[in-house]
């Protein structure tokens, strides 16, 4: 059986679960450890440089981070990741020094970008200190895309999403707002080196249901909704007020709505409540402000009374699952009306590229998305490249930069007569962290605080004020008391054979049993199977040495280890190290070497 290779920069990134599940990779662990220590603008600058939007995403990130955190195998609630980074977004102080310098010298390339979006403001973050001279189109009056118009300002405050989009225009990106650009070919024809698409998905799904030409009036799509709110064209709603649909939308719709004059408003989604997409924390905010969730009911039709809405008709279904864990809705025979004023329509997104012809050598599939290589980002059009919503579909903020960060490196390696897919590897080190025998820079010792709740804005005031924030976030005090409860899961334990004397005590003190030196099996599945405790996870790698003495091999079970450094303090041989790893992703321009290199 071989042994574990810790150079693969992938092994060592997958066992920081938080930071692997992130999809810009956010090095969690390093940001939270100088929130501890109150270097503030630090760690703003960390959460910057992966996922350009701290301020931003500190109060609107869907948080794939935090299911991942092994503060999990502690107890039921992970550290409160996305909090942090507020906390380190609203104490940064100024931080322009520590911005990129932009050369004045261009490298004489010129890039568009089309939309204002996450993504291209990503692109254009990491193409600019690279020389590169950016035009920035979008039909909004100021940048950010639907981040400012999807996102209600109770959530995310105007002048939080200005600062952080400012940082960025403020590069020398040319913006040219309250443009619609309606044809691409327009576009090329301006003789840009490469073009990039962050249109996001601009379409809102409509339901088709008989009566909704005459209730026309009284029938607004939720995206819609959201930005005439935002933009100020739409002030009151009715009293009476049906949200359709179950994802963050709604959630937003519901909420938004309930500031505006709603005071009976209504969730209405067809799966159970369960099955909701929205997530959990958007759905509890919506049910803090009184807003009820109508489960298991299919919209049937609108109901016009004397030329004007009156209700919509709803089937109550019965839900179960097939054998292969497909839905299934079977109708339970009753049938529900509900009053309404108006109707809030949040049942998806979808894409619309009428402006891009077909002419422009840019294909798309019969599902009406463009065709992409789906790690370069790049179009049939060698010069044209799309990320976020527009890309593959709408997901969130953090995907949309992240695929900002890939697109820059396709575009900067296609503008330098590169190979696009010739992408370069990570940045990568293994730092030792000793300071005595066994003694290290870091505290090991796990805290027993739980989770801490975020304050809010009392219920009354939040419902009179739709410009005021609701979440008031951590004060430094709270804030550094949940950095405790990080587990350093960056700080690795490094095995060497060579010192091990294979005494065991690793082994007796590892208080998860992840620990386990046994005989070489046949296979790692086997293998398995003989460990102190059986690793079921078969996501999480197992961590092999081989070279004992005695022939056996040291199974660490990575999926368990709480990185509590036991087992160093304990061995008499330094056998185990604990060593820092940083995992930093390649941006456009950078090259990363891919090997760790150990202190």
């Amino acid at each position: 059986m071989k042994s574990t290779n810790i150079q693969d920069p992938e092994y060592f990134h997958k066992v920081v679960d938080c930071q692997y599940a992130c999809p810009s990779h956010t090095p969690v662990p390093e940001y939270i450890r100088l929130i501890a220590q109150e270097r503030y603008a630090e760690a703003y600058m960390v959460n910057w440089e992966s996922n350009v939007f701290p301020g931003v995403l500190g109060r609107t990130c869907d948080r794939p981070c935090e299911p991942a955190c092994r503060r999990g195998r502690v107890e039921d609630k992970p550290v409160a990741i996305c909090r942090l980074k507020r906390v380190a977004a609203d104490n940064k102080g100024d931080v322009l020094a520590m911005m990129p310098k932009i050369p004045q010298q261009k490298n004489g390339k010129k890039i568009a970008l089309i939309g204002g979006g996450p993504a291209s403001l990503t692109v254009a973050r990491d193409l600019m200190p690279l020389g590169y001279e950016i035009d920035l189109y979008d039909n909004q009056s100021s940048g950010g895309g639907f981040m400012r118009s999807q996102i209600p300002s109770f959530r995310l405050p105007a002048e939080v999403l200005d600062q952080e989009v400012n940082f960025i225009t403020d590069m020398g990106v040319v913006t040219h707002y309250n443009t619609h650009v309606d044809s691409l070919n327009s576009v090329l024809a301006k003789n840009y080196d490469a073009v990039f698409v962050g249109t996001g998905a601009p379409r809102g799904r409509d339901l088709k249901l008989p009566g909704r030409e005459e209730a026309d009036a009284n029938i607004q799509i939720g995206i819609n909704f959201l930005a005439s709110v935002a933009f100020g064209h739409t002030t009151k709603v009715g009293k009476r007020v049906l949200v359709i649909g179950g994802g963050n939308t709604a959630m937003d719709c519901c909420r938004t709505a309930r500031r505006l004059g709603g005071e009976d408003v209504r969730i209405v989604v067809r799966s159970p409540f369960e099955d909701m997409k929205a997530s959990p924390w958007e759905i509890e905010d919506a049910q803090h402000e009184g807003i009820p969730f109508f489960n298991n009911h299919v919209p049937k039709e609108y109901v016009v009374k004397d030329g004007k809405l009156a209700g919509m008709n709803f089937e109550k279904v019965e839900v179960s699952h097939d054998a292969d864990g497909k839905r299934v809705m079977k109708s339970s025979g009753e049938f529900v009306f509900f009053e309404c004023d108006d109707v809030l329509m949040a049942v998806g997104q979808e894409n619309a590229f009428p402006w891009i012809e077909a002419e422009s050598g840019v294909e798309f599939d019969k599902w009406g998305m463009p065709v992409l290589d789906a790690v370069t980002y790049q179009a049939s059009n060698p010069k044209v490249f799309f990320g976020g919503d527009a890309a593959f579909g709408p997901k969130n903020v953090i995907t949309a930069v992240a695929q900002g960060h890939q697109a820059a490196i396709s575009i900067d390696l296609f503008c330098q007569g590169g190979d696009v897919q010739n992408r370069p590897a990570p940045g990568t080190n293994l730092i030792g962290q000793k300071m005595g025998i066994h003694e290290w820079s870091y505290d090991s010792v796990v805290s027993h605080e739980l989770r801490h709740a975020v304050p809010h804005a009392p219920t009354e005031k939040a419902l009179s004020d739709r410009m005021l924030e609701v979440e008031l976030g951590f004060d430094r005090a709270v804030g550094y008391e949940e950095t405790q409860r990080c587990l350093n899961c960056d700080v690795q334990t490094v095995f060497t054979s060579s010192k091990c004397i294979e005494c065991d005590a690793c082994v007796d003190i590892c208080p998860t049993r992840c620990i386990t030196f046994t005989h070489p099996q046949e296979n790692e599945e086997t293998l398995r199977e003989h460990l102190s405790a059986p690793a079921l996870n078969h996501e999480q790698a197992l961590y092999i040495a081989d070279g004992l003495s005695t022939g056996r091999v040291m199974v660490k079970d990575e999926d368990v280890c709480l990185h509590c450094g036991l087992c160093a303090e304990r061995c008499p041989t330094s056998a185990w190290d604990m060593q820092k790893y940083l995992y930093s992703v390649t941006k456009a321009g950078q090259q990363g070497s891919g090997e760790q290199c150990a202190a």
